[in-house]
Formats: structure tokens, C-alpha cells, sequence
């Protein structure tokens, strides 16, 4: 079942500007940071160096304000990025609410990068980062099915076929006769969710997904199969 969504709510769900866990998201480990710091750095040596080595007097305020934003890259990087993430999903005309079940899962093993160095006896090693994922199949009564990957946590041993599972999709047709793009999954019933990246504003999702299961379980909507 796909109930369509006022563009309002859509936004509500999907907000502009990155919330908490997505700045965290974008945040991530220490050579993440430390490449953000790099960044801050050269881009405040840069115009440093324009300041000394030419007469730019007439723009000394611009350039203050250019140096000031390159040197605070690192703390507002994370909040850029997640925002244009979330811009991407946003530029889609319609949204609808989902509704179904899971129908698989499985465990995958992913390289994530590759990584040289030499070991005791002076011969090349190249290091794999691999992550474990999981990769949900859900689906509703109407045939219509797609596949979401996440990094694999703990709290997904939970799962199980046939459990109801709820998320955001978009489209660019207004009867959502294609989906383009999902969110990350919500499975209500153990209040779970699988997520890789935290598109979705979870309180207002919260609220939306109580109204529509209660407006909605007495009188299930049919529609035609969408392809992914």
C-alpha cells in the first residue's frame, strides 16, 4: 500500500537543512575528520598567501569572510553535505507512505577500499576494508518489491519475514506510478529501523505512520505494480 503525501508533510519528513544524526552521519570517523581539517587548513593558507603576496587591500573584507568559512570547514562540512543529500531526494515532485512486509533478508559481505602496505618480509599487502551489510526485501500485496542495504548492527537480528515495514518513496508522476528513490526502513512492531543513512525526520514519521495505520488498516488501498 503507497498513500500519497501532501508536499508539506513530504518536507516535514525530508527536512532541508541536516538534523542531528545526519551531521553525525557526515561527521564520521577521525580520517574523515582529519581530511576535513586538512581542507580547513590549506584553504585558509591559500588565502593567507593571496593577503601577502598581492596588494588586495579593496578586499580584505571578502577575503576575511572567504578565509573564515574555509578555516571552519571542518564543523560545517558535515552539515553541507547532508543537506545536498537531502536536497537530492527533496527535487522529487511527489512522495507517498508505504506500507508492507518483509519478504527476505540476507547477509552480504562489501569491499569498502583497499588499503597497501608491506609486511616483515619486505613483500606487498594489500589490506581489504570490508563491511558486513544487510539487504531487506519488502514488498506489498500488489507485486511491487525493492531491495535496501545497510551496514549490519546488532539490533537487526529482530528481523523477520513477513513483518510490516514502513518507509518514504518519491516519484516524479503524480500517481506515483514509478518510484524513483525509498528511505530507510521502519518496522513499527519493534520500533526498528534499518538505516544507512538517516533521511527521514523519525518524529514526524512517527506521527504520520500512527495516523495511516489507524486511517488505513480497516481499508486497504489497491494500485497498479510500480517498477522500481
Amino acid at each position: 500500500m503507497i498513500v500519497p503525501l501532501t508536499r508539506q508533510k513530504f518536507e516535514q519528513l525530508v527536512p532541508l537543512i541536516a538534523t542531528g544524526p545526519q551531521y553525525k552521519y557526515y561527521w564520521g570517523k577521525f580520517p574523515e575528520f582529519l581530511q576535513r581539517l586538512l581542507i580547513s587548513v590549506v584553504a585558509a593558507a591559500v588565502v593567507l598567501l593571496i593577503r601577502v603576496l598581492f596588494d588586495v587591500s579593496e578586499l580584505t573584507p571578502i577575503l576575511f569572510v572567504i578565509g573564515l568559512i574555509g578555516a571552519l570547514y571542518w564543523l560545517w562540512g558535515p552539515v553541507f553535505w547532508a543537506s545536498m543529500r537531502n536536497a537530492k531526494y527533496r527535487r522529487y515532485k511527489y512522495g507517498g507512505f508505504f506500507q508492507g512486509r518483509v519478504l527476505d533478508f540476507w547477509i552480504t559481505e562489501e569491499v569498502l577500499g583497499k588499503q597497501e602496505t608491506v609486511d616483515n618480509k619486505g613483500d606487498l599487502v594489500i589490506i581489504e576494508n570490508r563491511e558486513k551489510r544487510i539487504n531487506v526485501e519488502v514488498g506489498d500485496e500488489t507485486g511491487f518489491t525493492v531491495e535496501y542495504k545497510a551496514p549490519l548492527r546488532v539490533s537487526y537480528k529482530v528481523i523477520a519475514r513477513n513483518q510490516m515495514v514502513e518507509m518514504v518513496v518519491v516519484s516524479n508522476s503524480p500517481d506515483l506510478s514509478r518510484i524513483e528513490e525509498i528511505s530507510d526502513l521502519y518496522i513499527p512492531r519493534r520500533d526498528l529501523w534499518i538505516s544507512d543513512y538517516p533521511l527521514i525526520r523519525r518524529d514526524f514519521f512517527n506521527e504520520v505512520s500512527r495516523r495511516l495505520r489507524d486511517k488505513y488498516s480497516e481499508r486497504p488501498r489497491r494500485r497498479k505494480n510500480y517498477e522500481l
